[in-house]
């Protein structure tokens, strides 16, 4: 799981409505896991950091609601996503569970809205 999505590209799901992304920015990318061949467009999901590879990277006990908005494998080819990934999470997303003085993978806890 890593972080990384910009606002003002085109996406699986909705194209290139800006409607598509919550006021909150607390949205994500699927991966092949949860992608259902597009059917997670739109679903929310409860995700919280549960560990990763650099120690105390978590924000203990912060979960966060977040808008699958597109398909994470087009996101392969804009580093630092990575193959086999559930769910890329914006930064703002990353942010309010995740310490980004060190970005790092993290292993998430999530669960369908």
């Amino acid at each position: 799981m890593f972080f990384l999505y910009c606002f003002g590209v085109a996406t699986a799901c909705y194209n290139d409505s800006a409607s598509q992304f919550p006021s909150n920015n607390l949205f994500a990318a699927a991966g092949d896991g949860i992608w259902d061949n597009g059917a997670a467009c739109g679903r929310q999901y409860l995700v919280r950091c549960i560990s990763a590879a650099v120690a105390d990277s978590c924000i203990a006990d912060q979960v966060i609601q977040v808008k699958i908005v597109d398909y994470a494998l087009a996101l392969i080819r804009s580093p630092p996503s990575a193959r086999g990934t559930t769910i890329v999470l914006s930064e703002t997303a990353f942010a309010a569970i995740a310490n980004t003085a060190a970005p790092t993978s993290i292993n998430l806890e999530f669960q369908q809205v």
